[in-house]
């Protein structure tokens, strides 16, 4: 039990970093460049996704000795894209009943990105890590 406690705050870590970027990104492409906030989401969300299997995979999860890099790179891109599916159709719905105002984006960001941490956490569990 000690060593998930300790893997979810390394999760938590790596994931509020990767937010950072996420959100940093969606602000400057909606609020800088005036992107619209769901095409600006998924481009945020990709970055992120490049930083958060990079640190994820070394930090977080233990390497499966029976998936190749590669493997483990698709499999994470797929999950990954089962995460911005579920991010969009929420920054869709937030914005459609709350607005495109930026408190508004951020505030649909936010629960868009809570939901996205704990299918992330489960489904990267599930099908990449090796385990204690």
């Amino acid at each position: 039990m000690d060593g998930l406690v300790q893997q979810i705050l390394k999760f938590g870590v790596v994931g509020a970093l990767a937010f950072l970027v996420d959100y940093g990104v969606l602000m400057l492409l909606n609020v800088g460049f005036g992107v619209n906030p769901v095409l600006a989401a998924g481009i945020s969300f990709t970055v992120s996704v490049i930083f958060n299997y990079l640190a994820s995979m070394r930090y977080v999860f233990k390497h499966r000795d029976d998936l190749s890099r590669s493997r483990e790179l698709v499999i994470f891109v797929v999950l990954s894209l089962v995460g911005l599916a579920i991010n969009e159709l929420i920054i869709w719905g937030g914005t459609s009943l709350l607005g495109e105002t930026p408190l508004m984006v951020t505030v649909t960001k936010v629960f868009a990105t809570a939901v996205v941490m704990v299918w992330n956490f489960v489904s990267r569990k599930k099908w990449l890590d090796a385990g204690e």
